[in-house]
């Protein structure tokens, strides 16, 4: 799977563009593109990958996610499945940060909306009250037109940055902002990564497909992540893990061998390492 620059259309007639989804395969690839993206995802779950964070998301996820911040948001496999009557329903917005002129966010009276764009680097999940406000005003960012859909989208961010409740996704080690060479090439060790956790990855197989040594890879992929390439393959893994204790269809067991574990204890261990807390204990509180 090759990495994908997203180039992003919003037609002469709009400054910025928004979209209503109801498919779950619209752009899942890993990704990144000059303007900025907010999401609210209504309906629809699965994981989420952005910059170096790995998490479930689910029904009223929202996320503002800062320019060239490498994302996806990969969708359940029963929203693949044929006669499937359940559908996504996903909102998205982009715009560039100066869609509205170069030095309008230099404005004295703009500085807390400079601040929030600024903080969108990082990738802002809003997790407070808040969140069902800001959802709302994506929905109408995407549905109304002319002057309203900017005042609804200046609105939304600015309720972003008097939220309280906010998880910023992306480490302060991550890098994203490489040459032209290198953002390739850790979007093709995400791409190959994301789709072959399940199994064994050797190093010399992902040095290969980063198309550097075996001992350059290890130092190459630290240096611009902040994080061991094993510890983000186990991020994905038990990610997945997560996903599969909640949808509560399998043994803790089933688990471990279904997510690219060979041992329990293993699983065990890193599970509590990445979470904080048990498998059990995850899926009961999740409950």
């Amino acid at each position: 799977m090759k990495p994908h620059r997203l180039t992003i259309a919003s037609g002469s007639a709009q400054s910025f563009s928004g979209r209503h989804d109801v498919l779950p395969d619209i752009n899942n690839r890993w990704h990144y593109h000059d303007e900025l993206e907010l999401i609210y995802i209504k309906k629809g779950k699965g994981t989420q990958f952005i910059g170096d964070s790995i998490s479930n998301f689910a029904d009223g996820n929202v996320v503002l996610i800062g320019s060239n911040l490498p994302h996806l948001w990969q969708f359940d496999t029963e929203y693949f499945k044929e006669g499937l009557t359940e559908a996504v329903d996903v909102y998205v917005v982009h715009f560039a940060r100066d869609f509205w002129g170069r030095d309008f966010l230099n404005l004295p009276e703009n500085q807390e909306l400079n601040k929030v764009i600024e903080h969108s680097k990082q990738g802002i999940q809003i997790t407070g009250p808040e969140r069902k406000v800001i959802a709302e005003l994506i929905e109408e960012i995407v549905e109304t037109s002319g002057s309203r859909k900017i005042i609804n989208l200046m609105e939304a961010l600015l309720e972003i940055g008097r939220c309280k409740e906010v998880n910023y996704l992306v480490s302060f080690g991550f890098q994203y902002d490489f040459q032209q060479t290198e953002r390739d090439r850790i979007q093709s060790i995400y791409n190959y990564t994301i789709l072959n956790y399940k199994k064994k990855i050797e190093l010399q197989e992902i040095a290969q497909v980063a198309k550097i040594s075996r001992n350059s890879f290890c130092k190459f992929f630290k240096s611009r992540t902040g994080k061991t390439y094993s510890l983000f393959t186990n991020e994905i893994r038990i990610g997945h893990a997560c996903r599969l204790l909640i949808e509560n269809k399998m043994s803790v067991k089933e688990i471990c061998f279904e997510c690219g574990f060979y041992n329990f204890a293993s699983f065990h261990k890193c599970f509590k390492d990445i979470t904080g807390m048990t498998p059990l204990k995850y899926q009961k509180s999740y409950n």
